[in-house]
């Protein structure tokens, strides 16, 4: 037993396990000290986001590396063995391999990074976690109406950006184009609303043009765009029913709804002091050229009486 024992511990395998196993205790030791120095000296969100992911991966990298020397001469006689096996294994876990592939397309080919607002495979939220086989959302829309979070938290496989669009709200350009649309009765001052709609437009979101011409200048001489209007512009239509004036505009992503309020806000205070020169439509009809037509109302005794309503 005791010879056994000996023959054991003098065993060159026995001396490689137990150097792996110290050396994977040395790095998790190290990758916990640095977890928490990130957590003690970095304040801010996003850059302690990014460094908890690098002590992360370092981790891994480094237990990755620490195997792989320690049995590096053992690894050499299995190769067959393990490009049979690696075969079965990338047909089995194919979707997990699009989603690391994912992950590291992700990563340097910056479709997304935290805190963008994104649209992945019809779910539209801001993303609080990329992780190597997902992406995390906190989703807004469904039964909450404009981009509001809904309170549901979703995680979408991150192979997804090989196989759909990649909407992002917040990347290069972090503006929004947006419009509003207001119907105004023939005969009123439509001169009057029109300049009305201009100044209202520029008061409320003149600001966020002026925020997003560095930024757009900036895409224009990155990819292949026209120039756009930056400044909020006001076009009118006459239709059958009414004067339809829109007004387009650029605004924050993150402020749509609310400059639609104080948008709309502003143009009823503005309506109200018109004194009705301006006055807004509605879907309302109007039955014109009526024909006249006969009621006869008969009585007792045979008599008969005829009326025309007009």
């Amino acid at each position: 037993m005791e010879d056994q024992l000996k023959a054991l511990l003098y065993d060159p395998t026995t001396g490689k396990i137990i150097a792996a196993v110290v050396g994977l205790l040395v790095v998790y030791v190290l990758s916990r000290l640095l977890q928490r120095s990130v957590e003690k000296y970095v304040h801010e969100n996003a850059a302690r986001y990014r460094a908890r992911k690098l002590v992360s991966f370092l981790r891994y990298l480094a237990a990755a590396v620490l195997l792989i020397t320690v049995f590096s001469d053992r690894l050499a006689g299995l190769t067959v063995a393990f490009g049979v096996a690696g075969a079965g294994i990338a047909f089995a876990l194919q979707e997990v391999i699009a989603s690391v592939a994912g992950w590291i397309a992700i990563s340097s080919g910056g479709f997304y990074s935290t805190g963008d607002r994104v649209q992945l495979g019809g779910i539209k939220g801001d993303v609080i976690d990329i992780g190597v086989l997902r992406t995390t959302l906190m989703e807004m829309g469904q039964w909450v109406q404009a981009d509001l979070y809904n309170g549901r938290i979703v995680k979408i496989a991150n192979s997804y950006v090989f196989k759909e669009p990649v909407f992002n709200y917040s990347a290069d350009f972090p503006f929004l184009w947006d419009e509003i649309t207001l119907p105004v009765r023939y005969g009123s001052d439509w001169k009057r609303a029109k300049a009305m709609l201009v100044d209202v437009a520029k008061e409320v979101c003149e600001p966020f043009a002026d925020a997003s011409k560095e930024a757009w200048a900036s895409s224009v001489d990155k990819y292949r765009l026209e120039d756009a209007q930056i400044a909020p512009m006001v076009t009118m239509e006459a239709n059958d029913n009414w004067l339809q004036f829109t007004v387009r505009y650029i605004v924050d992503y993150r402020r749509r709804r609310r400059v639609k309020d104080q948008l709309f806000t502003r143009i009823l205070e503005e309506v109200d002091k018109s004194n009705d020169t301006i006055r807004l439509a509605s879907a309302t009809f109007e039955v014109v050229n009526l024909p006249k037509f006969e009621v006869k109302f008969e009585h007792g005794r045979g008599s008969v009486e005829s009326k025309y309503i007009p």
